[in-house]
């Protein structure tokens, strides 16, 4: 699987931002998603995560009400709708690929594939 996530860029606190990953291969369908962010200095953390129906998501406490993951299994896309958005939101967004079931999909070396991320800056 291969991943390019895209959709970052510049914008003011409160806010809106959507990013997406595109997947090749038929093996996203079977895929857990996840999204995640490092800031500088800063290790990678969990943002958000969704099964392979999109039944299920997971969301890291931080973002909670504010964003939104979804996929669209036929375009074979994961998106991150970002609202309210506040400057410690800022980093580069990496999404993921797992296996169908992972056991805690709030961690990062639980995928096995990974996109080249894209940078979300927040401005105060």
């Amino acid at each position: 699987v291969q991943l390019q996530a895209s959709g970052g860029g510049l914008v003011q606190a409160g806010g809106s931002l959507r990013l997406s990953c595109a997947a090749s291969g038929r093996a996203f369908n079977y895929a857990t998603m996840g999204w995640f962010r490092q800031a500088p200095g800063m290790e990678r953390e969990f943002v958000t995560a969704i099964s392979w129906s999109g039944g299920s998501t997971y969301y890291a406490d931080s973002v909670k009400g504010r964003f939104t993951i979804s996929r669209d299994n036929a375009r074979n896309t994961v998106y991150l709708q970002m609202n309210s958005v506040k400057p410690e939101d800022t980093g580069v967004y990496y999404c993921a690929a797992g296996s169908p079931i992972i056991s805690n999909p709030g961690i990062a070396g639980n995928y096995d594939y990974w996109g080249r991320g894209t940078q979300v800056t927040v401005s105060s």
